[in-house]
């Protein structure tokens, strides 16, 4: 697309503008859909190089009547990128700089089009260390994160993009920059707009710079795999495992159905009448991880667990090959994946991986429920085929009924992906009217004329 930026006319509905907006139909259809396979083309799409940039496009679309659907990699998978109705895509790619690491305050600050390992890669080179890992993080960028307050496998000891956000630069609806970047310890000076952002999904303002922590990288690390004949026993060492005082920096689950997906897919190795697998991974100084380790290990023997411990990178990256396995071993059970987030607390979490597999017998369609048991946030996917019209009528019943489950084991519908367009529609199976409401009272006071990627989240 750099060719055609070289070429285009920066005008929309015939107002001349700085910003260059792209309307051939080739860019437009490269920026119609997400990782969820959903799509609609955009009016144009706008590539934008800085934070004055976005508020002069904001600024000509409240004029002008279009709206904006900000985006980063398109990597969500609940179609928050999806441009609905009248829509300009802004795309922030190319605001990709790390504008600074700051050693002595242990602070990164980056634009949103920062590619997420890339800052992991920056900070390592300085001894210091960004946790949050989502799976995309080859290719999602932070200002992504940001609006889906994204997690991962560590997010079990260091927690998620929220916990490591401490100020953004953002352009509200109506204009308006608003910018909280300092880099103090504390701050209870006023509101804490800046957290409003986090999850937000682009429905308050289009964010362009963020102010992140850091923290010194891990000496050394642990990794090993835990086997189990009982996913009630798996889940129970779950339990005993997060309340130990020292935190494993990974705590991952697979159920009985994920692993006969994985030893079809990957030929990986894995004892007979395995019920449920663990994959644990313990990081820090030396003397901690054989401390924190010893603890981890007596709770699994207390389950009955079979316990493999890696001893080389070489078996490390077996390990975690289990783990990423999961994904692409799906596509062989059936075309279309409908892949959900929900969160559950931990000490529920055998009780909904049983009733997600009740509901998979029901319905009589496979459903796959794997992910991050340190913090009960589990990837469940319904299998199916969207081309047969019974089969997706299946699935959408089932997904009713795995959000009504989790629900009513104290859940929520989502622990990472957002809302966005896919579950909309269940949002009232968890929140109340109220709670929108109040919502959307908010939404107003940032985004008064509904032009920042409506139809989304609410």
């Amino acid at each position: 697309y750099c060719t055609i930026l070289i070429f285009s006319t920066p005008k929309v509905n015939g107002s001349a503008m700085g910003v260059k907006i792209l309307k051939e139909r080739a860019v437009r259809e490269a920026y119609s859909f997400d990782a969820t396979g959903l799509e609609a083309l955009p009016e144009g799409v706008a590539f934008v190089q800085d934070t004055q940039e976005v508020q002069e496009l904001i600024k000509v679309a409240r004029s002008s009547g279009f709206t904006l659907v900000p985006r980063g990699a398109g990597t969500g998978f609940v179609g928050g990128a999806v441009p609905l109705g009248k829509a300009v895509v802004v795309s922030l790619e190319q605001m990709d700089r790390i504008i600074d690491i700051d050693t002595k305050n242990l602070v990164a600050e980056v634009e949103a089009g920062v590619v997420t390992a890339k800052l992991q890669k920056a900070a390592n080179e300085f001894g210091l260390m960004y946790p949050p890992d989502p799976s995309s993080l080859e290719s999602c960028t932070i200002g992504g994160n940001v609006a889906t307050n994204a997690g991962g496998p560590r997010a079990v000891k260091y927690g998620v993009t929220a916990n490591f956000v401490l100020g953004v630069e953002a352009v509200l609806g109506t204009g308006e920059i608003y910018k909280d970047v300092s880099r103090v310890k504390k701050k209870v000076t006023g509101l804490n707009i800046t957290h409003l952002f986090i999850g937000s999904e682009g429905t308050l303002g289009i964010v362009t710079k963020i102010l992140l922590k850091l923290i010194p990288a891990p000496e050394a690390k642990l990794t090993a795999l835990a086997v189990f004949k009982s996913l009630e026993h798996a889940a129970e060492a779950v339990f005993g495992i997060t309340k130990l005082p020292q935190k494993p920096s990974a705590l991952e689950i697979m159920d009985s159905t994920s692993i006969s997906c994985v030893k079809k897919y990957g030929k990986v190795e894995l004892p007979p009448n395995t019920e449920a697998v663990l994959l644990i991974e313990v990081d820090g100084k030396e003397r901690e991880i054989k401390e924190t380790w010893r603890e981890i290990e007596r709770v699994l023997k207390e389950w009955n667990a079979g316990i493999e411990i890696a001893k080389d990178e070489k078996e490390e990256e077996r390990i975690w090959k289990v783990r990423r396995a999961i994904s692409p071993s799906l596509m062989s059970i059936a075309p279309t994946k409908i892949n959900e987030d929900v969160t559950v607390p931990v000490a529920n979490l055998a009780k909904a991986l049983r009733a997600y597999k009740r509901i998979s017998q029901i319905y009589g369609i496979p459903i796959i429920s794997f992910g991050h048991a340190g913090d009960g946030n589990i990837h469940v996917n319904i299998m199916t085929d969207k081309k047969d019209p019974k089969l997706w009528e299946k699935a959408l019943k089932a997904l009713k009924d795995v959000f009504m489950v989790t629900v009513g084991l104290e859940g929520v519908l989502s622990g990472e992906h957002g809302v966005g367009i896919t579950k909309k529609p269940y949002i009232g199976v968890q929140m109340k009217r109220s709670q929108i409401e109040l919502y959307r009272r908010v939404k107003t006071a940032f985004d008064p004329d509904y032009i920042l990627n409506p139809g989304k989240k609410f």
